[in-house]
């Protein structure tokens, strides 16, 4: 790699202020820094020197998505060939089937690299077709606005396409991540300045305007005439005395992920793998993340002793709200964005807890809407400058009391 790194060390005088491609210095920038370190580093005091810098914590936030990223190939594939089996069909549709047939790849749900791989087909179209548009967003705007390429969007890039069903089209995947990074962050200046979660509004944006690709039965499962709820879809609709009996999953599916669900949200190991990475790195805030589950159980909980004649969303447990839908998945990468979320660590509290309850409060109380999680956190973000407001104001006040002012 030597050579490389000399490489571009000859040519960036042609990028840098006054060079040939002065214009195109945004794109050198970041190609050389997703490279190399950078070499613009502080070695004297009395500076305090950290390894850790923005590039570094998007790409541990890459390595904490990992298991996520695997069960979004793996379980994928493993309901698509599932339901093939069930109904009989011999061999996928499209240029997927034609692959996977050439390959010499079957069907069989029961071959870890049969259902690896076809899910892998649905998987990275979308994550490249994310990756490509959005991409292309972030280097215009670096371009106008005349500042280096943010690596924040490796992360969202990743995030977007786990949060969404493996059915989703190319365009509407396009359409989303344009208006989560147009709308949802440059407009209100880059990385930093957006108080909205990118990837979430890009996810809200295609459920309200697309909802019927976007919700429903039938968007779960990558296989043509099959419809299969999730396990929120399937409560929510049925009969009240049926109760959880209406569930036909069990609890530790629910918890591996092989269930119905968007293609990284279905595993809540896979997300809990994810939560000590970045606990241990420091990077998710656990402040954010114990507020959340202890506010969205105890919501839980309430509706539980409340019960309801009418509403069989009242009847679910808080291990089953914990394990179903994104719940997992939003507690650990999403409510925890330290741009969007609350900055102060009593605020971080407040944050999460009021997500958590806001999340139940929408499974239960609207089933309508019986996922909840997005909603919820896009709510926070809205909140939290507010939140970090309050507590700022109580320290400025406790302190005055307290120095006797």
């Amino acid at each position: 790699m030597k050579f490389l790194l000399r490489f571009l060390d000859r040519i960036r005088p042609d990028f840098e202020g006054g060079g040939r491609f002065e214009k195109l210095y945004s794109l050198f920038e970041a190609t050389d820094t997703a490279l190399f370190t950078t070499d613009e580093v502080t070695t004297k005091e009395p500076h305090v020197r950290d390894s850790m810098d923005l590039k570094r914590m998007m790409i541990i936030v890459v390595w904490a998505l990992g298991p996520c990223v695997f069960m979004a190939m793996w379980n994928t594939g493993y309901q698509a060939n599932s339901a093939m089996e069930a109904m009989g069909i011999a061999m996928a549709p499209g240029w997927r089937g034609a692959l996977l047939t050439g390959l010499g790849i079957g069907y069989d749900p029961g071959s870890f690299w049969a259902n690896l791989i076809h899910g892998a087909l649905y998987f990275f179209p979308v994550y490249i077709a994310t990756m490509l548009v959005g991409g292309a967003w972030e280097v215009l705007f670096a371009q106008v606005r005349r500042h280096e390429v943010n690596e924040g969007f490796f992360v969202t890039g990743l995030l977007f396409p786990l949060i969404l069903p493996p059915t989703i089209p190319l365009w509407q995947v396009a359409l989303g991540v344009s208006f989560g990074v147009v709308i949802g962050k440059e407009l209100f200046g880059g990385t930093g300045r957006n108080f909205l979660n990118p990837a979430l509004a890009a996810r809200a944006f295609l459920y309200f305007a697309y909802p019927v690709q976007n919700s429903g039965d039938s968007v779960w499962t990558a296989v043509d005439g099959f419809s299969g709820a999730t396990v929120l879809g399937a409560l929510a609709t049925s009969d009240v005395h049926a109760g959880m009996q209406a569930i036909d999953v069990s609890w530790s599916q629910a918890f591996l992920g092989t269930i119905q669900g968007s293609m990284g949200e279905t595993s809540t190991l896979a997300c809990l793998l994810g939560a000590v990475v970045l606990i241990a790195t420091g990077i998710g805030s656990w402040r954010t993340m114990l507020s959340m589950l202890v506010g969205g159980m105890g919501c839980a909980v309430l509706f539980n002793v409340i019960g309801s004649d009418t509403n069989p969303m009242f009847q679910m447990s808080p291990l089953w709200h914990l394990v179903t839908g994104g719940f997992a998945f939003g507690l650990v990468f999403m409510a925890t964005d330290p741009v969007s979320g609350a900055m102060t660590e009593k605020g971080k509290y407040w944050y999460g807890a009021l997500i958590g309850v806001l999340t139940i409060l929408i499974r239960v109380v609207n089933p309508a809407f019986p996922e909840g999680v997005m909603l919820a956190i896009l709510l926070g973000n809205v909140v939290a400058p507010l939140i970090d407001y309050f507590v700022v104001e109580s320290n400025i006040k406790r302190r005055l009391v307290r120095n006797g002012a």
